[in-house]
């Protein structure tokens, strides 16, 4: 099978021939039809991820069709349709596990980081973390699902952090912020779209997509924010988004790795506002975010490279060269 392969930090993916892997028992043998680029893979190849697998395949929004069953797996069919996110192992004995919060785990270990991912024609995943996928005209292709499994799940889990907020305050309007939009529209929520300054692009995209407001950091929206929603890893906008929020409010960094926050004055966050982070996902996330996406319906914007084209992809999100997300697909 091919595969782009990441060997070292700094290095560009190779393409390479790879035998195709088998699954052990509860794992799937799964046939990847599209995969998404996330801008966690730049931090791995960039080295800001410690203890990566190396070699490894990257590539942790996978969409693909099951090949093979292991031992002792049921719930699946061949041929049916699966999506595999971040969260691709855990214990399933420590105490956060037993008590649903299997994303804090100490032992979990990460799809396309840990485990080999989706940027291949084939992969191996445990079938606990698979997730059944809509498979119908309706539904959209694979390659339009793919950003549901990391972009679609990490804003939906931020977006439950944020409570019963009205109006909320998104900084970076990219693959997660595009679709956390469209469910806040739905559910008839108020948002700020905030972008890099200068972002003219991504600010006429957010007002397509129902933004109140859309502006530069470096500006400020007319209303202050219940909430704020930083899927940009820039440490720096914790406190300017401090600064324009009600009291009361939250934080919530949405990314896996993040800048340093710089030192911020005690009376930006008094009044009871607070700062969290969202750390991966559960299983519960999944079922009712994928549940949850057809019915509003949601529409992903989206870029297709195909697989050979995985670099180019890569620095095409490094630059921030389109809206949306990036997806790779097998069939060039």
């Amino acid at each position: 099978m091919r595969a782009m392969l990441f060997e070292r930090p700094g290095m560009p993916l190779r393409l390479v021939e790879l035998p195709l892997p088998q699954p052990s028992r509860g794992e799937l043998l799964i046939e990847v039809e599209a995969c998404g680029v996330c801008r966690t893979d730049l931090h791995l190849i960039d080295g800001e991820l410690p203890h990566p697998l190396l070699p490894v395949i990257p590539g942790h929004e996978i969409v693909g069709r099951v090949a093979a069953c292991g031992a002792d797996v049921t719930h699946m069919a061949l041929g049916q349709r699966v999506g595999v996110p971040w969260l691709g192992w855990t214990c399933g004995t420590c105490g956060f596990c037993r008590s649903g919060r299997e994303n804090l785990c100490d032992a979990a270990r990460f799809t396309g980081y840990q485990i080999n991912g989706g940027y291949a024609e084939y992969t191996v995943a445990d079938a606990r973390y698979c997730f059944p996928l809509a498979d119908d005209a309706a539904a959209g292709d694979a390659a339009q699902l793919a950003p549901l499994l990391c972009a679609g799940l990490i804003g939906y889990r931020a977006l439950r952090m944020a409570g019963a907020a009205r109006r909320i305050g998104i900084y970076g309007f990219g693959a997660a912020a595009h679709i956390v939009a469209q469910v806040l529209r739905f559910q008839g929520r108020e948002f700020d779209a905030y972008t890099r300054p200068g972002d003219l692009a991504s600010q006429t995209f957010a007002r397509s997509l129902g933004a109140a407001w859309a502006g530069g950091t470096d500006q400020a929206a007319p209303a202050p924010a219940d909430a704020a929603l930083i899927f940009a890893p820039a440490g720096a906008l914790v406190p300017l988004a401090l600064r324009r929020m009600e009291k009361g409010g939250t934080v919530i960094c949405a990314g896996i790795h993040m800048s340093e926050i710089p030192a911020f004055p005690y009376d930006i966050l008094w009044g009871e506002r607070s700062i969290r982070s969202v750390a991966n996902l559960t299983r519960r996330d999944g079922l009712e975010f994928l549940d949850l996406a057809p019915r509003i319906p949601l529409h992903t914007e989206i870029r297709r490279f195909p697989l050979a084209a995985a670099n180019e992809a890569l620095q095409q999100l490094r630059r921030g060269a389109f809206q949306g997300a990036a997806v790779l697909t097998m069939q060039d």
